[in-house]
């Protein structure tokens, strides 16, 4: 990858800033319903050691003195398999990013606070499924938060439990 223009890197090969943390899939849209699809999310780290200013990354630590300092990340960016990596900013930006964190945000969110957080990126503006009718032999009906419903239809082959 070459860096771009106001990037501390322009003009030479430059290797990514991200060290992958973790993998894990989510339901694609934020929410769990039978039948959804799953999208892999990647941790992506910044080590502290990128010190220098982007934009689009909380700022370089203060201090890097303290005794763990090594162990310790400037950011995490949270994104799909789908996302695209590079702007007109800077080469390492991701385009869409699910979520942004500073490095001390990450080491003190619960898990239960991030996969919150990531369901609601995943999700948008759609709203959340909070009933599901299964009736034998028949389709599943999703009730969502606004009232509106969808249909899943049963899969060739399913039976009932």
């Amino acid at each position: 990858m070459v860096g771009r223009e106001g990037d501390p890197s322009f003009g030479i090969d430059t290797m990514s800033i991200y060290a992958t943390l973790w993998v894990l899939r989510f339901p694609a849209h934020g929410d769990y319903i039978t039948g959804c699809d799953w999208v892999t999310v990647l941790a992506q780290g910044v080590p502290t050691h990128i010190d220098y200013s982007l934009e689009f990354l909380p700022p370089p630590l203060e201090s890097i003195e303290s005794p763990d300092h090594e162990s310790r990340l400037r950011a995490v960016v949270f994104v799909t398999e789908f996302s695209q990596k590079g702007t007109t900013r800077s080469g390492q930006e991701y385009v869409s990013p699910l979520l942004v964190l500073s490095g001390d945000e990450y080491a003190t969110i619960t898990f239960t606070e991030l996969y919150e957080r990531l369901c609601l990126a995943l999700r948008g503006d759609r709203p959340r499924p909070i009933l599901e009718v299964h009736r034998s032999g028949q389709s599943t009906r999703v009730v969502f938060e606004d009232e509106s419903t969808m249909l899943i239809p049963r899969r060739r082959g399913e039976h009932d439990a």
